[in-house]
């Protein structure tokens, strides 16, 4: 019986080697922390890019490619899994703890393998899942070429030149190092200073792209001395948003917006539903990277996939052309919380900032070490900055929409124009329906979901849908004038529901002075609340609107934290009520944590005491 088993083996195995062997081989170059915005082949003033330029001529460029998250973690976990985060609790940059991956649903490239491919990735992962199986190696050594012969193989190549990191330079560097791109000649965005500083930065960042294309070239020169080039779809893209201040981990359209070009060789090309050297207008996200690979590969998508394909067999022009929607997400990064979702329908993009008094420009330490968000703070806080140049450092509306064509920086809220309301609504509601369907597990505050929904966060979600759905609906409030929300504030703050009460407050908190009318019930939730982190939002509410001093209640909620996680997401409302205003000042204690925590040298407690403690 074991022997007819293995025999069995044995034959499926040829059999699904030599069935891959009639399909293409697939490869992913992706170049690191560069939105669409800095390359020439997008933008007039770009960093010229030959080698992909080149695969542009012969292949299909993307105009609305887009990362369903601006940092790399979530945005290389969304890759992998074929699934928005936040329903499957993936979402926070970086992990506390791994998530696994969906019941029934393996990272994608697995189904490759099982399919008889050869899948190598070399060498960034950057998961917040957990799987196993997918890769036949992944390393900084990984290659193609240890295949069997005649194996068709799907690999990953990371080229990490313009990461972030690489912008970390000292003005002694900037002194002495002059760049190839031409300073004089950038265009700087208008959300930006036009100082030397942000100019060379602009222009280093350029040199960087430059040196990367040259990378890229190299390693697809090595495809063709193989002799695969006419045998292997090439995709590039970048992994997220670019690394000038307010691109990376911030959901504006600098930091999703991706560039994306797929080569297809001509034997291929039926595979393509568009000719060689289209600039294709159709949405395409993150989540249907694994789809598109799998399709192209004849291999079926699974259903707990939330994308859809965009290329192989059955996508028609009609239909690529069609796809004109995208949803976007954007959590904590590092030690800095936020919670922002987008929707962007054709031309229009509506951004939800969920929690808007956490302004963009909350103090983060790997932000902070690049020049230009230094200087850029302290060109702010002189009053040196105009209107659009200020916003990253001032509080948020709780919603804005922007057209994107006319103002594809997103300065000009059009959020409170009588004349988009009807674009508004629409975009509102679709968001709405988004976040409420998956469900968005981002509602449950972070330690709480660690706790309550990391065994089985997909199954947790659909079991508490009803719940996070009257969450989102707490949320909203913010949404209304004070005279339309004080009813249903007044029932969450007293609600049975610790998080209900928790979202009530932060409602209180986006709506502001208007909403005083529960200060008093606030006062008293601060001193009687049996829940934490409530008695931090009533505290914060009250700082915000000026009304009681938070120091003493933030104190004894952090001595009360009982994890890492609840302690450093007080720790972020300490941050943003002594960098906003009005400012407060706190003498937070090192003492007050546990030793584990305080030794955590990449642990963000320890990045914000760094911040706190001189």
């Amino acid at each position: 019986m074991m022997m007819k088993r293995s025999l069995f083996s044995f034959f499926l195995l040829l059999a699904s080697v030599a069935y891959a062997a009639d399909r293409p081989n697939i490869v992913w170059i992706v170049s690191e922390d560069n939105s669409k915005h800095w390359l020439k082949l997008y933008e007039e003033g770009g960093a010229p890019m030959p080698t992909i330029e080149s695969l542009a001529k012969n292949g299909l460029t993307f105009e609305n490619a887009f990362s369903n998250a601006p940092v790399c973690s979530v945005a290389r976990s969304t890759l992998i899994s074929g699934c928005y985060t936040p329903r499957i609790g993936a979402q926070y940059h970086r992990r506390d703890v791994m998530a696994p991956m969906p019941d029934g649903l393996s990272m994608f490239p697995r189904y490759l393998r099982d399919a008889g491919y050869y899948t190598t990735n070399n060498s960034k992962t950057d998961y917040n899942l957990r799987d196993k199986g997918m890769w036949n190696e992944s390393s900084s050594k990984a290659t193609f070429r240890n295949r069997r012969e005649g194996q068709p193989f799907f690999h990953v190549q990371n080229f990490g030149r313009t990461h972030e990191g690489q912008l970390h330079f000292t003005e002694e560097f900037m002194a002495e190092n002059k760049t190839v791109t031409d300073p004089d000649q950038i265009t700087v965005f208008p959300y930006h200073p036009d100082t030397p500083t942000f100019r060379y930065t602009y222009a280093k960042n350029q040199d960087h792209h430059r040196e990367t294309d040259a990378q890229m070239g190299e390693f697809l020169q090595q495809l063709k001395e193989d002799g695969l080039e006419e045998d292997t779809i090439i995709f590039y893209y970048g992994d997220h948003g670019g690394v000038l201040p307010r691109g990376k981990g911030y959901a504006y359209e600098s930091g999703l917006n991706v560039p994306l070009v797929v080569y297809i060789p001509e034997k291929w090309q039926h595979l393509s539903p568009v000719d060689a050297g289209s600039r294709v207008n159709g949405f395409v996200s993150f989540i249907d990277f694994g789809p598109t690979v799998l399709n192209l590969a004849g291999v079926e998508t699974p259903e707990a996939m939330d994308g859809s394909p965009f290329l192989g067999a059955d996508v028609t022009e009609e239909d690529l052309e069609k796809r004109d929607e995208a949803f976007g997400y954007a959590d904590r990064f590092d030690e800095k919380y936020d919670l922002v979702r987008t929707f962007r329908k054709g031309k229009y993009k509506y951004i939800r900032n969920y929690q808007p008094f956490n302004f963009d420009g909350l103090f983060n330490e790997y932000r902070y070490r690049m020049l230009a968000y230094k200087e850029w703070l302290e060109k702010y806080e002189a009053g040196e900055l105009n209107a659009a140049q200020s916003q990253f450092f001032e509080p948020r509306a709780a919603e804005a929409l922007y057209d994107i064509e006319a103002d594809p920086h997103e300065v000009n809220n059009l959020a409170g124009n009588p004349k988009y309301s009807g674009v508004l609504k629409k975009l509102r509601r679709s968001l709405e329906d988004q976040v409420k369907s998956m469900p968005d597990l981002s509602f449950l505050p972070e330690p709480v979901m660690i706790a309550e929904a990391m065994g089985n966060p997909v199954e947790y979600g659909q079991r508490n849908k009803k719940r996070i759905a009257k969450l989102i609906e707490t949320a909203d409030q913010s949404l209304l004038s004070i005279n339309k929300a004080k009813r249903g504030l007044a029932k969450a703050l007293i609600s049975d529901d610790p998080l209900i009460r928790f979202w009530g407050l932060i409602a209180c908190s986006s709506i502001g002075k208007d909403a005083s009318v529960f200060s008093a019930q606030a006062m008293r939730m601060v001193q009687n609340d049996d829940n934490n982190l409530v008695r931090v939002r009533a505290a914060e509410f009250l700082a915000l609107i000026g009304e009681a001093l938070p120091q003493k209640a933030i104190y004894k909620a952090l001595q009360d934290a009982e994890t890492e996680v609840e302690a450093n997401l007080i720790l972020n409302t300490a941050t943003m009520l002594k960098d906003g205003s009005p400012s407060y000042e706190f003498d937070i204690r090192p003492e007050w944590f546990p030793q584990t925590w305080r030794q955590n040298e990449r642990g963000n407690v320890v990045r914000r005491l760094g911040y706190f403690v001189e």
